[in-house]
């Protein structure tokens, strides 16, 4: 036996591809009419399962070089999973898989995998010392089901059983895949095959752990009784046996199979309101991974397991749903007082926040989604409104050529810009990694209006980076009506912002024919987290130090988990923000700087008016925006 380093966690060798889940619950398949799209594949998601767990977890599978494939890679990355061994494969094209939520017994799906990339994973695809890195080995059943990815699963589970490398398998029984029913019908999960049983029986001498549903061991123990089935196991196999049991919760098998499925170790289940089994076993894969891993011994493994399957069956989506660490660590700790997870409002802010795609720190943001502003500069000095559009793009183009000089391209830089004339703008910008907002406030209304009416219907066709923003004019004494009116539309936003995943920017402004104190917008958040409003960003004017402070200490007592504030400029002088930027450098949740027309407000009068051409205008913008940023990189000189 060699002597290797263990650097991984785990190696998860099988499946992966993208789920393209139809949004239309109840739907049948053939009406579904709008898909989201979520990593998925049983490898795949464990693979991301476990690493959101904290376990440092590697996928051995192939992708294309095409867009899907790309989606796959970038989505495992971003949690942390080693992608060195998913390999490209330029012949053929990333695995897909199309889903349906019909009721809570029927899941049509439809699985596009001829000659896919994962299923032409060879032996040569890894060698013996990447498979000894590993602590552990998960295979997936499906990988057995044909000679060359059967060739390159018995390689594997050779090299693991030499370097004292744990070998585990999902037994996962898909008929479809095992060329046993129609190409169309992979919803059915189960039917009777002795080749197949006969083929798992050849290899379960290799593993450590096999789990598997009892439908799962009825075909690898070749009987539709799961005792017997088990029992049949265990004359080829001495692997701890982990049987799922749905509601039930699961049973653990170390040694003989006893005559009652209750008498092995039993870890109950937990009771939630299923929307969606498809992924649950991959989550109570994960889950059991943690536990194994740690050496945390098979009932906290199987209740981690237990919660993470039954968190995911609520939810919409495989991987996209399976709890992080923090999420599931907080749900075990209470879950004697949380009877239905699925409905625990920390439990879902807790997924919200602690999944998010990108980390932000330092934000130099150019602010251009002025909307009537913009009109009335236009109006002013009797430009076409038509132009707008096109300034709205140069601004743009200044905010990418100051952003590169500045070196803040890559996770710093930023824009807000409007759909009204800034479509082509938030095009440009898009996919470029930028933190990119976008307004969805009627301008100047008060109460509260939305410019283009219900915002779930609006955000269907946005992208997933892009951030809302919503100006709120609020004031502690406003009217009793006044209040209830805005709070049920910031609600009413903040509730969309959580169902379609997207991130939420309140800003607050006081209105300017009223009091002003700046001890006011520490009441007003306040005020906005005791109606369980948590958005991920404020947007706040400068403040002072004290201030600062006092603000800061609301968001951490109400939402430790919140993003941070920016800081708004309300087309004050350049010079202000020297004072306004070192005022919150002791204040870590400031995390940057959301201005406009203090950088785009002159050149653009200028430009509308045909004193400046294009280039200039570019260059004057970018000289203002350069300037800002150099404030705000100094503020703790």
């Amino acid at each position: 036996m060699k002597t290797t380093e263990k650097t991984l966690d785990l190696i998860c060798l099988g499946r992966v591809a993208v789920d393209l889940y139809a949004q239309q619950i109840g739907s049948r398949l053939e009406d579904a009419s709008s898909f989201s799209k979520y990593l998925g594949g049983s490898s795949g998601n464990v693979a991301y399962g476990t690493a959101v767990q904290g376990v440092k977890s590697s996928m051995l599978a192939r992708v294309d070089d095409e867009h899907m494939g790309r989606f796959l890679r970038e989505e495992l990355q971003r949690v942390g999973v080693d992608t060195s061994h998913l390999i490209t494969d330029k012949e053929r094209l990333t695995a897909l898989v199309i889903l349906g939520i019909k009721d809570q017994d029927t899941f049509p799906l439809i699985f596009y995998r001829d000659n896919c990339a994962d299923m032409a994973i060879t032996k040569n695809d890894f060698s013996e010392d990447y498979i000894a890195s590993a602590k552990a080995l998960a295979i997936t059943g499906t990988h057995l089901s044909h000679p060359n990815t059967r060739e390159a699963v018995l390689t594997a589970l050779e090299y693991a059983g030499r370097n004292n490398t744990k070998r585990l398998l999902d037994i996962d029984y898909r008929p479809v895949l095992w060329g046993l029913t129609s190409l169309g019908d992979g919803e059915t999960r189960y039917i009777d095959s002795e080749a197949v049983t006969k083929s798992l029986q050849e290899v379960l001498h290799h593993f450590d752990v096999l789990v598997g549903t009892e439908e799962e061991f009825h075909i690898a123990g070749g009987s539709t009784d799961t005792l017997t089935a088990l029992k049949n196991v265990r004359k080829v196999s001495h692997a701890t046996l982990v049987c799922k049991r749905g509601a039930l919760g699961c049973s653990v098998f170390e040694g003989d199979i006893p005559n009652d499925l209750d008498g092995g170790l039993n870890v109950y289940g937990v009771r939630v309101e299923v929307l969606n089994v498809l992924g649950a076993g991959d989550a109570f894969m994960s889950g059991l991974i943690r536990g194994y891993i740690n050496n945390e011994g098979w009932e906290q493994a199987c209740r981690y397991a237990n919660a993470c399957g039954a968190l995911v069956v609520s939810r919409h989506g495989c991987a996209p749903a399976m709890p992080t660490k923090t999420e599931l660590d907080d749900y075990l700790a209470r879950a004697e007082s949380v009877p239905r997870p699925d409905l625990d409002e920390k439990l879902n802010h807790l997924h919200r926040v602690t999944t998010r795609k990108a980390q932000w720190n330092d934000l130099c943001i150019f602010a251009f989604d002025h909307r009537k502003q913009l009109v009335d500069m236009a109006k002013k000095c009797g430009a076409d409104l038509k132009r707008i559009p096109k300034l709205k793009t140069l601004l743009a183009n200044a905010a990418e050529q100051t952003a590169r000089e500045e070196s803040i391209y890559d996770g710093h830089a930023g824009v807000l810009a409007d759909t009204t004339f800034g479509q082509a703008a938030l095009n440009e910008i898009t996919g470029k990694k930028w933190w990119i907002g976008r307004p969805i406030e009627l301008p100047s209304s008060r109460p509260l209006r939305l410019e283009h009416g219900d915002l779930g219907s609006q955000l269907i066709g946005w992208p997933a980076e892009h951030v809302v923003k919503c100006l709120v004019f609020y004031h502690p004494q406003d009217s009793a009506e006044m209040k209830a009116e805005q709070d049920a539309t910031l609600k009413q936003v903040y509730q969309a912002c959580c169902r379609t995943d997207h991130e939420l920017l309140i800003e607050v402004i006081l209105p300017a024919d009223m009091e002003q104190q700046e001890s006011y917008y520490t009441d007003i958040l306040s005020h906005f987290y005791s109606l369980g409003i948590k958005p991920d960003w404020w947007k706040l004017p400068g403040v002072s130090a004290k201030t600062w402070a006092d603000i800061s200490h609301v968001i951490e007592q109400h939402d430790p988990y919140c993003r941070g504030i920016l800081i708004l400029g309300l087309d004050a002088p350049e010079e202000h923000f020297e004072k306004v930027f070192k005022d919150s450098a002791n204040a870590p949740l400031v995390k940057g700087f959301a201005v406009g027309r203090t950088i785009f407000g002159q050149p653009s009068a200028d430009w509308l008016a045909g004193k400046l051409d294009d280039r200039q205008l570019i260059d004057a913008v970018s000289e203002r925006y350069r300037r800002l940023i150099k404030l705000w990189k100094n503020r703790f000189n």
